[in-house]
Order: structure tokens, then C-alpha cells, then sequence
């Protein structure tokens, strides 16, 4: 039953979610709304991290598994993907160093800030 309740709150959120996406005329993917929902619930602790803390977990654990149907979809238009296949290999590569470096640059402004209080 604590499984239920759990992935219900989940469910509640992404459905949210899913209802601003509809509603507000932005570009922004139904997920993030669903993850600032989250975020701003917890920060005024309307939720309690220990409420979701399993089910989200379990979530996470599984997250690999839901990457297949789109490695599959990427075998349907392999033909379009290998016109430009160097295009993306240069995108992805460039991409994933810009986010590792900007991530490791806020952790070290955050270890820095944290260690002059």
C-alpha cells in the first residue's frame, strides 16, 4: 500500500505536469513542469522526501530500461541518422563536455560558498 500511495503522488505531479504543459503557451517539455512542481513541493514541504523516497528509487533504478524504445526508434530512421551522423556524434560530444563542465564549475562555486560560511 505504501507503494501505491507513493507512485500516486508521483502520478499526481507528473499529471500536472502534463495539465501546464496544455495550458501555458511555453516551450517547456511537460517533465520539467513536473520536476519544478516536485522541487517547489518539497522545498516548502508540502512533500516529504520520505514520502516518494522508495518509489522514487525504484524509478530511478529502472530509468536504463526505459531508453530501448527510443535505441529501437533509432534503428526505424537509421538512414536519415547516417546522413548526418557526423553532425550528431559532434553535437553529442560537445554537448556532454559543456555540461560536465559547467556542472563541475556550479559544484565548485557551491563547495566554495559552503566552506566561507
Amino acid at each position: 500500500m505504501k507503494y501505491l500511495k507513493q507512485f500516486s503522488i508521483i502520478m499526481v505531479i507528473s499529471f500536472l505536469g502534463e495539465l501546464f504543459h496544455h495550458v501555458f503557451p511555453f516551450a517547456i517539455p511537460a517533465s520539467i513542469y513536473g520536476i519544478v512542481i516536485l522541487f517547489v513541493a518539497l522545498m516548502l514541504k508540502w512533500i516529504r522526501p520520505e514520502q516518494i523516497e522508495e518509489t522514487s528509487s525504484f524509478l530511478i533504478e529502472i530509468m536504463p530500461v526505459m531508453f530501448i524504445p527510443a535505441a529501437v526508434g533509432l534503428i526505424d530512421v537509421w538512414d536519415l541518422v547516417k546522413e548526418k551522423l557526423f553532425a550528431y556524434l559532434f553535437l553529442i560530444v560537445f554537448t556532454t563536455i559543456f555540461v560536465m563542465a559547467v556542472s563541475g564549475r556550479v559544484c565548485q562555486m557551491m563547495i566554495r560558498r559552503k566552506e566561507g560560511k
